[in-house]
């Protein structure tokens, strides 16, 4: 096959799996929005708030719809903003399964599933690490809602602001294609969310297959090692591209998701692939910002500058020191190892650490 044939069939492919992807978000959430909703109401304690932003994140497939929806409830004056602080924090958490469940596509390749879950969970505990760090820091001081609270009396009132992803539109008009269809043959709503999670996972298995398979004879081993190395001369170069992508398909899942076939492939070495994460958390924030400005409030600014600063003070806290910036690539890497021999350990930390855990939290810290 000539190469410009084979990378256009990986381009077909890679947006089939950014349309897999998108179906199973929009099952979930079809199936998980009206219990979403009511997680907003009546909490207090800081812990309880973090189980809800996890669990919520998880239950609609997007921290851009969790932290917009907070801005939202907090400029509104329904949400205190001191709650709203660890339930930002807990999208952040909740973010991070849409791509440790695309790593699961890969899992009939041994050393493939091994790097794509590597991959995945060291988003996970980069994420979870910094909380641990951060939210308790955060109930001592306050400093982060004190800073955004002196940046947003900085900045003018508000107006309307609004980015329409042409990226975005393109996935989301082929998975509507999709679900016109499904609706025509079947009448029930939740049915049609079952099918569209069954068939995006389904998707998500054959094209990952072939965008892996597909990828590692088009690119050349001089280009890997070109790209590898430029990547790995600065985390910077590897944060700017994680922040842009984020922003121009307005979804961290999305940009994290992509890296999962190019490090299963091996096109991408795990290390490399780590900074372009953590600039997609900040990528991510641009959602809660464009929402803060159309409210045209300080409260709902201060809450999205909170999202802002909290994951530029994780990178500052846990990424310039060389002794501990790995530490989440190697604690993914470890429990990547345990679940290339027991794949079923796999779903449980899925379950366990995205369903099962907050929703004790909530019960017990509520």
């Amino acid at each position: 096959m000539p190469g410009w044939l084979r990378a256009l069939l990986v381009m077909g492919l890679l947006y089939l799996f950014l349309v897999a992807v998108r179906m199973l978000e929009d099952g979930v959430k079809g199936l998980g929005s009206d219990a979403a909703g009511g997680l907003f109401d009546g909490i207090t304690s800081p812990i309880a708030a973090l189980f809800v932003g996890i669990l919520a994140t998880v239950l609609v497939q997007s921290s851009s719809v969790t932290t917009a929806t907070i801005v939202g409830l907090v400029a509104a004056g329904q949400l205190p903003i001191e709650t709203a602080v660890p339930m930002i924090m807990g999208a952040n958490i909740g973010t991070t399964v849409t791509n440790t469940i695309v790593s699961l596509g890969s899992a009939r390749q041994s050393e493939g599933f091994r790097l794509a879950f590597t991959a995945a969970t060291m988003h996970d505990f980069f994420n979870l690490i910094a909380v641990a760090i951060l939210l308790p820091l955060e109930i001592a001081t306050g400093f982060l809602l004190n800073t955004a609270t002196w940046i947003a009396e900085l900045l003018p009132a508000g107006t309307d602001a609004t980015f329409d992803s042409p990226i975005k539109g393109a996935v989301k008009w082929g998975a509507s294609q999709i679900e016109g269809v499904i609706e025509s043959i079947v009448g029930s709503e939740t049915t049609v969310d079952v099918l569209f999670i069954v068939g995006g996972i389904a998707l998500i298995f054959i094209t990952l297959t072939y965008i892996t398979k597909n990828m590692r004879i088009l690119i050349a081993a001089r280009i890997e090692t070109s790209m590898n190395t430029a990547l790995a001369k600065s985390g910077l170069v590897g944060m700017a591209v994680g922040v842009l992508v984020t922003v121009m398909v307005q979804s961290s899942s999305i940009t994290t998701s992509i890296l999962v076939p190019l490090v299963a492939s091996g096109i991408l070495l795990v290390r490399n692939a780590y900074p372009i994460t953590l600039g997609a958390n900040i990528g991510t924030t641009v959602t809660a910002l464009l929402a803060a400005l159309a409210t045209g409030t300080v409260s709902g600014m201060e809450i999205a500058l909170v999202h802002l600063l909290f994951n530029i003070s994780a990178i500052v806290l846990l990424y310039p020191i060389e002794k501990i910036r790995y530490i989440p690539v190697i604690l993914a890497g470890k429990l990547a190892n345990v679940a290339m021999t027991r794949k079923w350990l796999a779903i449980v930390y899925v379950g366990t650490v995205f369903i099962a855990i907050p929703l004790i939290g909530i019960f017990v810290f509520d």
